[in-house]
This record gives C-alpha cells, sequence and structure tokens, in this order.
C-alpha cells in the first residue's frame, strides 16, 4: 500500500503551509502531512517553505503586494514570530495553481500545525523538511546544529518523534539529525540533477528513506533500493499518468499537492 504525503498540506487545493490546507488533507484520507521549516528572530519553529515572506503567495500585514525589489527583505529569521503571523499568505491568486481556494492564512508555528492534526487525527505521520543550504547560515537560518535542535525540541514536546520523518537537501542537517537523534527517521532527499546513489554515499549513515525528485526513479531504481532496505518516497507528483506509474512501480509513499487525486 502506497502512503499519501499531502505536499504542503495540499498545495493544488488550499494555501501552502496552512492550517486549512493541513486540516483539509485529513479530511481527504492522507496518511502523512509534509511541511517546511524555518526559525523566527525568537526561534520558533514556523511553518514556511521559504524562509523569508514569498511575494508569490504572501501579502503584507496591510494586505499590499510586496514589490519584486523587497523578495528578500522580510527574512523570517529577523522577524519575531507575531510580526511574521501579521502577514496573509493564502488571499494571493497563485498562478501555479488556479484551483486553489483563496482563504485568509497565516505561517502556522510547527507546534500549533501538529497539535491541530493530532486532534483531527491521532495517528496522523509528519514529513518535515528542514530548509538549509550554507549560503543561508547565520543570515536566514541558525546553524544545522542549532535549527536540528529546535525542531527536535518541539516534536519531543509534542510527543512526536515516533510519527515524523525529518528529511533536507542539505547533508549537515542529515549528520546533525542522527547525531541528536539517533532513533529519528531520515529521509536523504534528492534534487532533479542530483544522482541518488552518489548522493547516498556522501551521507556517513543509511537513512531510512530516500525521497528523491519523481523523475529521478525508474522500476529497477525501486527495485534495488528496496532490496537494500530503504524505503522510496519520491516528490512532487502531480499528474494521473505519473501517480499510476509511481504506484506501479510500488514505492512506498507519493508526495503530491493533489491527494485527491489519490484518496478519491
Amino acid at each position: 500500500m502506497t502512503a499519501i504525503h499531502g505536499h504542503r498540506g495540499c498545495r493544488g487545493l488550499f494555501p501552502e503551509n496552512s492550517l486549512p490546507a493541513f486540516e483539509k488533507a485529513i479530511e481527504l484520507g492522507v496518511d502523512a502531512l509534509e511541511m517546511d521549516l524555518a526559525i523566527s528572530k525568537d526561534r520558533k519553529v514556523v511553518v514556511s517553505h521559504e524562509p523569508f515572506m514569498s511575494r508569490r503567495i504572501c501579502l503584507d500585514p496591510f494586505g499590499n503586494e510586496i514589490p519584486e525589489a523587497d523578495d528578500l527583505k522580510h527574512n523570517l529569521f529577523e522577524m519575531s514570530y507575531a510580526e511574521i503571523k501579521a502577514f496573509d499568505c493564502g488571499l494571493k491568486y497563485h498562478p501555479d495553481y488556479p484551483g486553489q481556494k483563496k482563504i485568509k492564512a497565516y505561517k502556522p508555528l510547527l507546534e500549533e500545525a501538529i497539535e491541530q492534526s493530532k486532534k483531527l487525527n491521532p495517528d496522523i505521520d509528519f514529513n518535515l523538511e528542514i530548509k538549509a543550504k550554507p549560503k543561508y547560515d547565520q543570515k536566514f537560518t541558525p546553524e544545522p546544529d542549532e535549527f536540528v535542535n529546535l525542531v527536535l525540541g518541539v516534536l519531543r514536546k509534542t510527543n512526536s518523534i515516533k510519527n515524523t520523518n525529518l528529511q533536507s537537501f542539505d547533508l549537515r542537517i542529515l549528520e546533525q539529525i542522527k547525531r541528536q537523534c539517533p532513533e529519528m527517521k531520515v529521509a536523504l532527499l534528492i534534487d532533479r540533477k542530483d544522482s541518488i546513489f552518489e548522493k547516498l554515499k556522501q551521507l556517513n549513515y543509511k537513512p531510512e528513506i530516500i525521497s528523491p525528485y519523481f523523475k529521478l526513479l525508474n522500476e529497477q531504481i525501486v527495485r534495488s533500493l528496496k532490496g537494500d532496505g530503504f524505503k522510496i518516497i519520491p516528490w512532487t507528483v502531480n499528474e494521473d499518468e505519473d501517480l499510476q506509474r509511481m504506484i506501479a512501480f510500488q514505492v512506498d509513499g507519493i508526495i503530491t499537492d493533489f491527494p485527491n487525486k489519490l484518496t478519491n
């Protein structure tokens, strides 16, 4: 049985990484919620794909568009969570997802997202991406050791270690996760231009999950990786033909913006 991971909740249907998106995804019957993490100035773990207010999806606290010149200006790492929460990231039209419901939404805290989701489905799993890269260190994000420590703190507080896996493209983050929490399930994210097997060699341990861009997979690669004991959870699969192909490959999970295509 292939598990369904709602990407950023259900980005194709509701504003990404928002409480309404997580609620809708759970209503649709997803097995796991995929979401992205950033850190505020006051060291709160915030659910956000970018470590700044993206002008593509957010409006300023007065409901105005964010000018292109200010695209990186609203740095979450330099803003208190109270300041972050004042921005709306749900009402702006998203050209890539014309069917997305427009509803006022803010960037929630990870703790808030977990608690709401567990109330709706106590068995829900979480697939959390720690968004980091060396050039972001101390500018948009804390150092990897602090970033991981803050995230693990929320997971321990909400008793969510067992039903969560942490994922990242950044190998430094993945090394820190196993150092700080050996029992945590880890997913190695593989980007479009990366080699699955080459990146795997760069990690100092064997992760539980390989999570590649879906077009990097074929039946033989999936069979080989599963034979080596890995779970395979590709991202981000949205077209019907691609969804069915991944299911035919017998991947362990599918990350999708449209979980309704798999649950209906």
